[in-house]
Protein backbone atom coordinates (compact mmCIF):
# COMPACT_ATOMS: atom_id res chain seq x y z
CA UNK A 1 0.00 0.00 0.00
CA UNK A 2 1.42 3.60 -0.83
CA UNK A 3 1.94 6.54 1.76
CA UNK A 4 -0.47 8.48 -0.35
CA UNK A 5 -3.22 4.83 -0.03
CA UNK A 6 -2.51 5.07 4.31
CA UNK A 7 -3.49 9.26 3.94
CA UNK A 8 -6.29 8.46 2.72
CA UNK A 9 -7.35 6.64 5.43
CA UNK A 10 -6.68 9.47 8.16
CA UNK A 11 -7.23 12.50 5.79
CA UNK A 12 -8.85 15.49 4.69
CA UNK A 13 -12.11 17.09 4.04
CA UNK A 14 -14.50 19.85 5.38
CA UNK A 15 -14.64 20.75 9.10
CA UNK A 16 -18.14 21.12 11.16
CA UNK A 17 -20.59 24.07 11.33
CA UNK A 18 -19.91 25.86 14.70
CA UNK A 19 -23.08 27.05 15.89
CA UNK A 20 -23.01 29.82 18.98
CA UNK A 21 -24.08 28.81 22.14
CA UNK A 22 -27.37 29.67 24.05
CA UNK A 23 -27.29 31.58 26.88
CA UNK A 24 -27.95 29.34 29.71
CA UNK A 25 -27.50 31.39 32.96
CA UNK A 26 -30.80 31.61 33.48
CA UNK A 27 -31.89 34.95 33.10
CA UNK A 28 -33.94 33.83 30.40
CA UNK A 29 -32.73 36.33 27.57
CA UNK A 30 -32.04 33.11 25.05
CA UNK A 31 -29.73 35.34 23.02
CA UNK A 32 -26.21 33.57 22.03
CA UNK A 33 -23.33 33.93 24.22
CA UNK A 34 -20.13 35.14 22.25
CA UNK A 35 -17.05 32.56 22.47
CA UNK A 36 -13.94 34.02 22.84
CA UNK A 37 -10.92 33.09 20.64
CA UNK A 38 -8.80 31.52 23.64
CA UNK A 39 -6.23 29.75 21.37
CA UNK A 40 -3.08 31.11 21.25
CA UNK A 41 -1.69 32.75 18.48
CA UNK A 42 0.50 29.51 17.15
CA UNK A 43 -2.45 27.61 17.44
CA UNK A 44 -4.44 29.37 14.91
CA UNK A 45 -1.63 28.95 12.86
CA UNK A 46 -1.46 25.61 13.18
CA UNK A 47 -5.19 25.24 12.78
CA UNK A 48 -5.25 27.96 9.77
CA UNK A 49 -2.58 25.75 8.09
CA UNK A 50 -4.41 22.00 8.96
CA UNK A 51 -8.10 23.81 7.73
CA UNK A 52 -6.02 25.04 4.28
CA UNK A 53 -4.36 21.42 3.27
CA UNK A 54 -7.46 19.31 3.92
CA UNK A 55 -8.55 19.68 0.38
CA UNK A 56 -5.22 19.34 -1.16
CA UNK A 57 -4.41 16.26 0.59
CA UNK A 58 -8.02 14.50 0.39
CA UNK A 59 -7.37 15.29 -3.82
CA UNK A 60 -3.86 13.68 -3.29
CA UNK A 61 -5.71 10.02 -1.87
CA UNK A 62 -8.59 10.52 -4.69
CA UNK A 63 -5.40 10.29 -7.09
CA UNK A 64 -3.97 7.80 -5.60
CA UNK A 65 -6.88 5.70 -5.79
CA UNK A 66 -7.97 6.55 -8.96
CA UNK A 67 -4.01 4.97 -9.59
CA UNK A 68 -4.81 2.35 -7.27
CA UNK A 69 -8.22 1.48 -9.55
CA UNK A 70 -6.36 1.81 -13.16
CA UNK A 71 -3.82 -0.40 -11.88
CA UNK A 72 -6.49 -3.19 -10.85
CA UNK A 73 -5.62 -2.53 -6.84
CA UNK A 74 -8.90 -1.36 -6.15
CA UNK A 75 -12.19 -1.65 -7.31
CA UNK A 76 -14.30 0.83 -8.77
CA UNK A 77 -17.24 0.39 -6.33
CA UNK A 78 -14.37 1.16 -3.35
CA UNK A 79 -13.46 3.82 -5.05
CA UNK A 80 -16.72 5.58 -5.66
CA UNK A 81 -17.37 5.11 -1.42
CA UNK A 82 -14.31 6.59 -0.83
CA UNK A 83 -15.38 9.89 -2.59
CA UNK A 84 -18.70 10.13 -1.07
CA UNK A 85 -19.55 13.51 0.93
CA UNK A 86 -19.89 11.70 4.39
CA UNK A 87 -16.22 9.57 3.88
CA UNK A 88 -15.11 12.97 2.62
CA UNK A 89 -16.19 14.80 5.81
CA UNK A 90 -14.77 11.72 7.98
CA UNK A 91 -11.61 11.72 6.28
CA UNK A 92 -11.12 15.97 6.96
CA UNK A 93 -12.00 15.15 10.98
CA UNK A 94 -9.17 12.66 11.18
CA UNK A 95 -7.06 14.67 9.08
CA UNK A 96 -8.03 17.48 11.57
CA UNK A 97 -7.96 15.17 14.86
CA UNK A 98 -4.51 14.18 13.70
CA UNK A 99 -3.43 17.66 12.91
CA UNK A 100 -4.74 19.74 15.86
CA UNK A 101 -1.95 18.53 18.56
CA UNK A 102 0.48 20.51 20.00
CA UNK A 103 2.95 21.35 17.86
CA UNK A 104 6.49 23.86 17.84
CA UNK A 105 6.43 26.88 15.67
CA UNK A 106 9.29 25.11 13.63
CA UNK A 107 6.10 22.47 12.74
CA UNK A 108 3.15 24.63 12.21
CA UNK A 109 6.03 26.59 9.66
CA UNK A 110 6.65 23.29 7.80
CA UNK A 111 2.77 22.85 7.68
CA UNK A 112 2.42 26.43 5.85
CA UNK A 113 5.46 26.36 3.83
CA UNK A 114 4.35 23.15 2.36
CA UNK A 115 1.15 24.39 1.33
CA UNK A 116 2.06 27.39 0.06
CA UNK A 117 4.95 25.75 -2.04
CA UNK A 118 3.93 22.74 -2.79
CA UNK A 119 1.23 21.52 -5.62
CA UNK A 120 1.98 18.25 -6.64
CA UNK A 121 1.44 15.27 -3.92
CA UNK A 122 4.33 13.99 -4.35
CA UNK A 123 6.44 16.79 -3.54
CA UNK A 124 3.94 17.97 -1.02
CA UNK A 125 3.61 14.78 0.91
CA UNK A 126 7.39 14.61 1.09
CA UNK A 127 7.47 18.27 2.78
CA UNK A 128 5.37 17.02 5.44
CA UNK A 129 7.46 14.24 6.24
CA UNK A 130 10.11 16.96 7.78
CA UNK A 131 7.29 17.39 10.56
CA UNK A 132 8.83 15.32 13.12
CA UNK A 133 12.46 16.37 12.19
CA UNK A 134 14.82 16.89 15.19
CA UNK A 135 15.12 21.11 15.39
CA UNK A 136 18.86 21.85 14.33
Amino acid sequence: MTMRSLLLVALVACGGKQTPATDTSGSGSGQPVVKQDTRSEIEKRRDTACENLKPKLYQCAVDDAKAEVAAGRMKKNDFASLTSPEVKAKHGEEWLKQCRVEMSSRQVRVLEVCFKEEQECGPLLSCLGHLNDAAK
